[in-house]
């Protein structure tokens, strides 16, 4: 690394960048956490104050325009963020010749294939989200051909909003849960994946060769329902309340945007090149449930 302040974390209070920020400070790496309003992935003159002040060896970005259903009314953001900005910072980081990695998406697949996605196979996003994900790719790629690309899928984490937090929200009312169980994929911990980045981070340091898209996800595949079905088990487990659950098809509960049937993606390329494989979804689902149930316990939120 280059100096003190080694890493530079595009994005400070999602959840994969909260994430980061642990995994860093158990290992004892400087990371400078910075998002709006100092650093706007729309405006790409603060990109540049904040990586010239920084001089990082390193840019990591987990900032995204995620809201896949508002993204159908707000396109103009969706791609101001999710394209622009992972080009100017990819821009950023190439006139340092710092490692890049930014984080994609499966929603840039259509879900028709019924095995798992490679990284070569033909993106064909559904909606806008998906399609400002994968022009961010090119975006990245054409900037600085020597970037990390990781696609991801369903990640979680005991933090901000996503499909576990929901689900235990869900389980303090007194109806059944209808959940989706024909769309099948990896639920992701976001600690895994931040434990992954970092190591990563390490290896491509100097190597610009490593430059291109990978997939990485937790091992093993489910569906949303048998997601939730293993969320309220292990809840259950730690004292928590079941519900009911009730599975529907995608037909059942429409979406201003479509969601690929199929997000399952082929990680062997990730393993071969950096010997890097996340544990299956369950192991990081167990963890995931022990710091909720640690911040339940202490009466406050995480």
């Amino acid at each position: 690394m280059q100096n003190a302040q080694s890493l530079l974390g595009v994005g400070r209070t999602g959840q994969l960048a909260r994430a980061l920020a642990a995994v860093a400070d158990e290992r004892n790496l400087p990371l400078v956490a910075a998002a709006r309003p100092e650093l706007d992935l729309s405006n790409a003159e603060s990109i540049d104050q904040i990586v010239s002040a920084c001089r990082p060896g390193a840019i990591i970005n987990t900032a995204a325009y995620t809201s896949v259903d508002k993204a159908e009314s707000e396109i103009d953001l969706a791609f101001s963020i999710n394209r622009d900005g992972a080009g100017h910072l990819a821009r950023a980081a190439e006139r340092l010749r710092v490692p890049f990695i930014h984080v994609s998406t499966d929603y840039v697949f259509d879900g028709n294939k019924l095995t798992p996605y490679q990284e070569d196979d033909p993106p064909a996003p559904l909606g806008i989200y998906g399609r400002s994900k994968r022009d961010g790719e090119i975006a990245v790629l054409t900037a600085y051909s020597s970037s990390v690309i990781l696609r991801t899928s369903w990640v979680y984490s005991p933090f901000g909003h996503n499909f576990v937090k929901t689900m235990l929200r869900l389980a303090e009312t007194p109806d059944h849960i209808r959940v989706i169980n024909d769309q099948s994929g990896a639920p992701t911990s976001a600690r895994d994946l931040a434990e992954a980045i970092v190591d990563i981070v390490g290896q491509i340091e100097g190597k610009p060769d490593y430059g291109g898209i990978y997939h990485l996800t937790a091992a093993g595949k489910t569906t949303w329902y048998g997601f939730a079905a293993a969320i309220f088990a292990g809840w259950a487990s730690r004292g928590g309340r079941s519900p009911a659950l009730e599975a529907i098809t995608t037909a059942e509960r429409p979406t201003p945007a479509r969601r690929p049937a199929n997000s399952q993606l082929d990680c062997s390329k990730a393993a071969r090149v950096f010997g890097i494989r996340l544990q299956h979804w369950q192991q990081g689902l167990e963890r995931c449930l022990d710091d909720l149930a640690i911040c339940e316990m202490n009466t406050r939120s995480c």
